[in-house]
């Protein structure tokens, strides 16, 4: 396996993955540095890209007319950022900063998009991580939602 698939590998992401898809995954991402205060994306921009943070921080956060931007979450080592990627109209939907100095592997939306189309067993193995990741931000908005009316009540 190569160094960069072995690294990839161990992220909590993608731990367990097969070797073959490790190779995959890793022959369509490098290796970023990215510094603090850089914002990675805005909402309605393209989602070309995704990343798995390997050392720094990111928040991702939303234009409330208004009111600013408000933070969402903060994601931070073994996180992954961009879930836009995976459907039409691939836009992202949120914006997001790094607020440390950023270390991640960034991957080629398009080309993890078509190596999923083309071998459906890879394509659900990547999917049902990021299905993982989705369901779990959820449950975290839910709770904020819920924390958040309480205490207005």
């Amino acid at each position: 396996m190569t160094q960069q698939a072995s690294i990839i590998g161990a992220e909590s992401f993608l731990r367990g993955l097969e070797p073959a898809y490790l190779e995959r995954l890793a022959s369509m991402s490098r290796h970023v540095s990215v510094p603090a205060e850089t914002r990675l994306f805005d909402e309605d921009m393209p989602a070309r890209c995704f990343w798995i943070i390997d050392a720094g921080q990111v928040t991702l956060d939303a234009l409330v007319p208004g009111m600013g931007r408000i933070v969402i979450e903060k994601l931070g080592r073994g996180d992954v950022v961009g879930l836009s990627w995976l459907e039409p109209p691939y836009q992202f939907r949120y914006g997001a900063v790094t607020t440390q100095p950023m270390q991640a592997f960034e991957f080629d939306a398009a080309q993890v998009r078509a190596a999923c189309h083309d071998d459906p067993a890879f394509g659900y193995a990547v999917l049902d991580r990021f299905l993982a990741v989705a369901s779990h931000r959820l449950e975290v908005t839910r709770g904020r939602l819920l924390k958040a009316l309480a205490s207005a009540a």
